[in-house]
């Protein structure tokens, strides 16, 4: 096929999130002629899913406040949102899509967008708990939203201890419920960041009177009229009339496996966000895919890993030879606290810790491998969060005494 023919053709994208929305935007950009259709289980008009936990949950704005792209805006560029509709296979040998509407459609080059789903534990009396919703759609926010209307003081348990959770903890508490974290690992955040930092929240949440407990292995909740309690493996219970759940997600990889693709943590892709059908690609959460600044294959949950990779696939599906090589970052809002983070802080030998003399409430944490300096997380502190970003590109070796001494100006210059 020739490139005319390859820009005429017909690109169908699964998954209507950050990935696939900003893939559609970004094929129109780089000159794709053809017809773009995106599906998505969800009916919504595409949204933003970030503040889901924060500004939304705590708003009484309507999902249309929160959207990625004004409806016109589709129009505008003629791509086609066919939303509430289940993709069932893929048919790679026919190049087709089979939809649960009992229709098929034809492509010529695939992007799967398909993110992931909350992980719901097999605790013991969860499927029939009363009020007990994941935070991932603007449904189960609404599904919150109006469990938290039917009366003031409401008891939340919180089922696990990451930044969805954290978030949601810090949301539900501004809205007058009486907020408590279990967590099953011996602190917060465990998996993600430093001792400290998990130190730093769990004293956050406290001052805020959110109580957070580590260590609590969930094992059943017993439900009796309207109201739960939550039991834990160490004979601990806690009464909750809603129950959050936030202990992770599973990666939609169905519809790709099924179809032959290969799956490592993710579906399996190149530099260029392509399968091992050159075809098809994938983008966003459901992508396992190789980082250059790291040297080894990862899969990111963040907005920023879903919007490079869609314009990375975009341009490689109109011909152009492009390479996915970008720096992972992050965020998450909790009460009046922004943490920032950049790079991947897993595998660390050490770390460093630099607390400002002009403002308390300013601090950085820096994740060393050995000399080679690996990622920063920083709180309320958007300098440090920059500095981090161009030292992390620059391979630089940092002289870390001089990190650590807040005398010393902050500074790519001054630190090397």
């Amino acid at each position: 096929m020739s490139d005319m023919q390859t820009l005429n053709g017909n690109c169908i994208i699964i998954g209507a999130s950050h990935a696939g929305v900003n893939a559609a935007f970004a094929l129109r950009k780089e000159g794709w002629q053809g017809a773009i259709t995106v599906f998505d289980t969800d009916p919504t008009l595409p949204y933003h899913r970030p503040p889901l936990s924060k500004a939304y949950l705590t708003s009484d704005d309507g999902i249309e406040k929160n959207l990625l792209k004004a409806e016109q805006s589709y129009e505008k560029n003629q791509i086609s949102l066919s939303l509430g509709i289940k993709i069932t296979s893929i048919d790679r040998k026919k190049q087709l899509i089979h939809c649960d509407d009992g229709e098929q459609h034809s492509y010529n080059k695939l992007i799967i967008a398909t993110g992931a789903r909350p992980f719901i534990p097999p605790i013991k009396g969860i499927d029939s708990a009363h009020q007990l919703y994941p935070l991932r759609t603007a449904e189960d926010v609404n599904h919150i939203r109006q469990a938290m209307l039917s009366s003031s003081n409401k008891r939340v348990v919180i089922i696990g201890g990451g930044y969805i959770g954290l978030e949601t903890a810090a949301s539900l508490k501004k809205m007058g419920a009486n907020v408590t974290v279990l967590e099953r690992e011996s602190r917060i955040l465990a998996r993600v960041t430093a001792p400290i930092m998990s130190d730093y929240f769990q004293q956050l949440h406290h001052e805020h009177g959110v109580e957070v407990f580590t260590a609590k292995d969930v094992t059943s909740i017993e439900t009796k009229d309207d109201s739960n309690t939550v039991i834990c493996a160490d004979g601990s219970h806690y009464p909750a009339d809603i129950i959050i759940v936030g202990v992770g997600i599973r990666v939609n990889t169905e519809l790709a496996l099924e179809a032959g693709l290969d799956i490592e943590n993710g579906i399996k892709v190149d530099n260029a966000a392509r399968t091992n059908d050159k075809d098809i690609y994938a983008i966003g959460d459901c992508s396992f895919h190789h980082n250059p600044h790291y040297n080894r294959l990862i899969r990111l949950e963040s907005v920023q890993n879903a919007v490079d990779q869609a314009k990375v696939a975009a341009a490689s599906i109109c011909g152009k030879d492009v390479t996915y090589d970008t720096l992972p970052w992050f965020w998450s809002d909790q009460y009046d606290v922004k943490l920032q983070m950049v790079g991947l802080s897993s595998g660390y030998t050490k770390v460093v810790i630099r607390k400002e003399t002009d403002d308390e409430r300013k601090f950085s944490v820096w994740y060393f491998y050995h000399e080679r300096l690996l990622s920063v997380d920083t709180i309320n502190h958007a300098k440090a969060y920059v500095v981090g970003t161009k030292l992390i590109k620059s391979g630089a070796v940092i002289d870390q005494n001089k990190l650590a001494d807040s005398r010393i100006t902050l500074h790519p210059d001054n630190l090397i």
